[in-house]
C-alpha cells in the first residue's frame, strides 16, 4: 500500500493506493471515495471481544472497514471528522505505536490494530484508560485536529504535553502523568489541568488544537448537542 497526502496541514485527505487484489484496514465512516470496483466489507477484528474493547475502551468503531481492490488495483480516499493534518508512520515490525482516541485512520492489512490498556493515568488524563495499539509491518495513516508537530527525544530528554494535545507516540517512549500545577486551585486559574511527562528515546506526535476545548467552546456559544 502506498499513501498520497493532499489538503495538508488544514484538512487533510489520504489516498491509500492499492496493488491488485490488496486489501487495506480504514475506520468506519472514514472513506471518501474509491476507485470503481473496490470491494468493502466490515469486520469485526479479532473477534468480538477485541473488537468490543476497540469500541467501547479505545474509543474507536466496533467494526473495521476492510476495501480490496479489484484485479486492476485501485485506491481508497480517507478523511478523517475533524480538520487537521495527517502523519504516515510506517511501522518497521519491532516498534508498536500507541494512538489516543479517535485519532487511527486507516492501515495497511499487515499491521494489528487494538485496544491496549494504558494504565489508570491515562483514565484520569482523560484518554479513556485504553489507546489504539498498532504493531506489525506498513504504513498507518492518523489524524490531528490542527497541525501536527514530531517530537523526536533522544535518550534522557524529557517533553512536558497536555493530555488533549497527544496524538501517537512509540512504544520506545515512557511517559507519567502528573498535574500542571499543585492543586486543584491552581490548575483551575491557569486553565491547565493534567500533564504526561514522556521520556526518550523515541517519538512523540502531537496536534495544535485541544478536540475538548472545541466541546467546551461549542457548549459555551449554545452549540452544543440537545436532546
Amino acid at each position: 500500500m502506498q499513501v498520497r497526502t493532499r489538503h495538508t496541514p488544514s484538512f487533510g485527505v489520504a489516498r491509500l493506493v492499492l496493488a491488485p487484489g490488496e486489501p487495506v484496514q480504514v475506520e468506519s465512516g472514514a472513506m471518501l471515495a474509491t476507485s470503481y470496483g473496490v470491494s468493502v466489507e466490515a469486520r469485526a477484528q479479532g473477534g468480538f471481544l477485541k473488537s468490543l474493547a476497540r469500541a467501547a475502551l479505545g474509543g474507536e468503531s466496533f467494526f473495521v472497514s476492510t476495501y480490496t481492490a479489484p484485479q486492476q488495483g485501485g485506491w481508497v480516499d480517507v478523511a478523517p471528522n475533524l480538520p487537521g493534518d495527517l502523519y504516515v508512520i510506517e511501522l518497521d515490525g519491532r516498534t508498536g505505536w500507541c494512538v489516543t482516541k479517535g485519532c487511527w485512520l486507516a492501515s495497511a492489512s499487515t499491521v494489528q490494530v487494538e485496544a491496549q490498556w494504558g494504565g489508570f493515568q491515562n483514565l484520569f488524563g482523560g484518554e479513556g484508560g485504553f489507546v489504539t495499539h498498532l504493531v506489525g509491518q506498513g504504513p498507518a495513516v492518523v489524524s490531528c485536529y490542527g497541525a501536527l508537530d514530531v517530537v523526536t527525544l533522544q535518550p534522557g530528554e524529557y517533553v512536558t504535553i497536555d493530555t488533549g494535545h497527544v496524538v501517537a507516540y512509540a512504544d520506545t517512549v515512557q511517559s507519567r502523568l502528573r498535574q500542571m500545577n499543585q492543586g486543584i486551585a491552581q490548575s483551575l486559574k491557569s486553565g491547565e489541568g493534567l500533564v504526561f511527562d514522556f521520556a526518550g528515546p523515541g517519538q512523540v506526535l502531537t496536534q495544535t488544537r485541544n478536540p475538548r476545548g472545541l466541546v467546551t467552546w461549542l457548549q459555551a456559544n449554545g452549540l452544543g448537542a440537545r436532546s
